[in-house]
């Protein structure tokens, strides 16, 4: 009895709506195509730390697993401004002081004189002041 001109959107006599099956590979697509871009945006700071040193990349990893679990946004932001930062390199320069420093202490005295330590000037006295000439 309905008319034979039906709009397309509608389900014909078979049972099989065309557009919800469209609709729904359209959602499945959309739901992994935004689940994508939320990892990809989610993993940007350890993208970012990964060419720097290795502290810091964990500690920017680290920040990026509590922020994904808790839902807690701060923790993602410190994530990323620890990222952008470039720490300065404390551990090699302390390391070769640490080295220096063992190598002069397992330095072994020469056997039965005592070791010479570096001569000082001798400081000279001072002068009084209004004395600079001697009297003959």
């Amino acid at each position: 009895m309905a008319p034979h001109h039906l709009p397309f959107y509608l389900a014909p006599e078979s049972g099989v709506d065309t557009l919800m099956v469209v609709m729904g590979i359209f959602l499945i697509g959309s739901v992994l195509w935004v689940g994508t871009l939320y990892w990809k945006l989610h993993s940007l700071p350890e993208r970012m730390a990964h060419k720097s040193q290795k502290l810091q990349f964990e500690i920017v990893a680290v920040l990026g697993i509590i922020s994904l679990f808790t839902h807690q946004h701060i923790f993602w932001v410190a994530g990323l401004l620890l990222a952008m930062i470039d720490l300065p390199d404390f551990g090699t320069p302390l390391r070769s002081i640490a080295g220096s420093v063992e190598r002069i202490a397992d330095a072994a005295p020469s056997e039965g004189r005592e070791p010479e330590l570096p001569s000082l000037p001798l400081a000279e006295k001072p002068i009084a002041k209004g004395k600079e000439h001697s009297h003959v």
